[in-house]
């Protein structure tokens, strides 16, 4: 095939997938800590230090029984295991295997350090139906979101009986690990929606720089810390101590998911004076600080704040204390048909119960909150993260072995 052949046979695909296809410059020589480890008594890409790229996918299970879709998590688990510590998937990889055969490995990683990639796996409401024969085992914290006022949500972008969130520092490699698991999955399980996102919008280390959204403000200023084992056992993790009924105690360890696809009405925003985003945010843009404050991180009572600002009526004091892991995205999907950027928040929070966290804190917010005049909820899902794998176990093994 000639050059110019090849680069319209790429741009066919891209546009036939929705994933933009790059050609990388010459990587770096990887290193020890291009791998974040794959087993331990959590999955990675929670409490992991936030990537500067995602690729989400929601996908439905076609599978036909238990034996069906347990045999899928399997050959993901076994994938994964390979994807994050940058090694090509499958026997002869990208190009050692038949060369009459289509290569085990799609190979646009080849080359490329594993780039902090990390693979989460979330099990949905939908999935615990009589396909599988798992309504018994759902978790009574795996709720289905109520619908909350101001809503426009797209159903082609919501749900899902699995998720997976690529987390990675080099966009291919999170795109190439979604590619990989979609085309593992064939005949089982089919993408029902996915999202890209870039430039992190939010941290969990609280010693590094606070991200900015896209509306120019620090966000995730009192995120729960990756590193605080103590807040993770209160706000994150699922304990054995959670009044789980006996079919839902493989949900240990584990954690649960929402994520929301928040647009964001960018020229509104832009046409609005500095002193009244700062009084709808309810913090300095430049600083970070709470309004009247001078610092980021300096503590402060919420009740001075404007009463419809974003951040007081998200304070934990307003909601029992409730806090939630934050892993959020900026996303920008080209334009609207109106010439608008089609941009905004991927918004993602992990939480020991949705119950007493998402569900109260966006009730506040899509109630009185100020930003609802510059924002709105496209597309929206929660899933049941469970526990992380040990040596030779794999996704959903608690549930499904």
């Amino acid at each position: 095939m000639s050059r110019r052949g090849l680069l319209a046979a790429v741009g066919a695909g891209a546009a036939g997938t929705g994933i933009a296809v790059a050609v990388a410059a010459e990587p770096p020589a990887p290193t020890a800590t291009d791998v974040v480890p794959f087993e331990g008594a959590h999955q990675a890409g929670i409490a992991t230090d936030v990537q500067a790229h995602l690729h989400f996918a929601a996908f439905d299970v076609l599978a036909d029984d238990a034996a069906g879709l347990a045999g899928l998590l399997r050959d993901w688990t076994a994938a994964a295991r390979a994807l994050v510590s940058g090694r090509p998937v499958g026997e002869g990889g990208a190009v050692g295997g038949d060369p009459l055969a289509p290569p085990a490995d799609t190979g646009e990683a080849l080359g490329l350090p594993a780039a902090r990639l990390t693979l989460t796996v979330g099990l949905g409401p939908s999935l615990f139906d009589d396909r599988f024969g798992l309504a018994a085992r759902r978790p009574a914290a795996l709720v289905d979101l109520p619908a909350f006022p101001g809503d426009t949500l797209d159903p082609a972008r919501c749900g899902g009986d699995l998720a997976v969130q690529a987390c990675a520092d080099d966009p291919q490699v999170a795109v190439h690990a979604i590619r990989t698991l979609s085309r593992i999955a064939a005949g089982r399980a089919a993408v029902r929606w996915a999202q890209l996102g870039y430039g992190r919008a939010a941290t969990v280390d609280p010693s590094a720089p606070t991200p900015r959204n896209l509306f120019g403000f620090k966000d995730g200023t009192a995120n729960v810390p990756g590193a605080d084992t103590a807040a993770l056992d209160e706000h994150v993790w699922v304990a054995a101590d959670d009044a789980l009924a006996p079919g839902e105690r493989w949900m240990t360890g584990g954690t649960y998911l929402v994520a929301r696809r928040i647009a964001m009405h960018i020229e509104t925003w832009d046409r609005t004076s500095l002193a009244e985003q700062e009084q709808v945010v309810g913090r300095t843009k430049g600083e970070g600080a709470p309004l009247g404050g001078s610092r980021e991180h300096e503590a402060f009572d919420p009740a001075t704040l404007p009463t419809a600002s974003h951040v007081r009526l998200a304070h934990p004091s307003r909601h029992g204390g409730a806090r939630m892991l934050r892993r959020g995205f900026n996303y920008t999907d080209g334009a609207t048909g109106l010439g608008r950027l089609d941009a905004g928040l991927f918004f993602l929070a992990y939480q020991r119960d949705v119950r007493r966290a998402f569900v109260p804190v966006q009730q506040a917010l899509a109630a009185d909150d100020a930003l609802n005049e510059y924002v709105r909820h496209t597309g929206s899902g929660v899933w049941a993260v469970p526990p992380g794998v040990g040596a030779g176990g794999w996704w959903g093994e608690q549930l499904l072995a």
